[in-house]
């Protein structure tokens, strides 16, 4: 697969920022931790889904900060992912499961416009690849768009 036909694309969702590659921090207390980065590092916040994800600007990137989707995860030492956006999720999971990655999420559509997947690599690294389907409005399943800068 070429990396033209497997990376970014699709349609724009106000739902994600236009980064490419997101990093994933998880924290206990997240709406602390995101207020703390913002005032130590001077990031902005875009995005806040509830109490336990949000998404801060840093310049033309974005990292995610939030709780561990999968506490039996926590414990084993993931405390950071990377969040890749792709054009086919599906294909890439396919492609990534063909590679040797041990896939701990399967493609699934996501209520905010997103088809995401998660897989381990050979070193155990978390990784999440997110394919845009459609734009929503974040209000719609819950989030709070803190600021439409993408």
């Amino acid at each position: 697969m070429s990396e033209s036909a497997m990376f970014a694309g699709g349609p724009a969702n106000r739902s994600m920022p236009d980064a490419a590659v997101m990093p994933v921090l998880l924290y206990p207390d997240v709406p602390a931790a995101a207020q703390w980065l913002c005032q130590a590092f001077g990031f902005a916040e875009r995005l806040r889904i509830g109490s336990h994800r949000v998404q801060l600007q840093v310049g033309d990137g974005a990292i995610v900060v939030a709780q561990a989707a999968r506490p039996d995860l926590a414990p084993a030492g993931f405390g950071h992912s990377v969040m890749v956006r792709v054009r086919d999720a599906h294909r890439h999971c396919a492609a990534a499961r063909a590679a040797g990655a041990v896939i701990i999420g399967e493609p699934t559509d996501q209520p905010y416009g997103e088809r995401q997947y998660s897989a381990l690599d050979p070193a155990g690294h978390a990784w999440t690849f997110s394919q845009s389907l459609r734009d929503v409005d974040p209000a719609s399943w819950g989030g709070e768009l803190v600021s439409a800068a993408s």
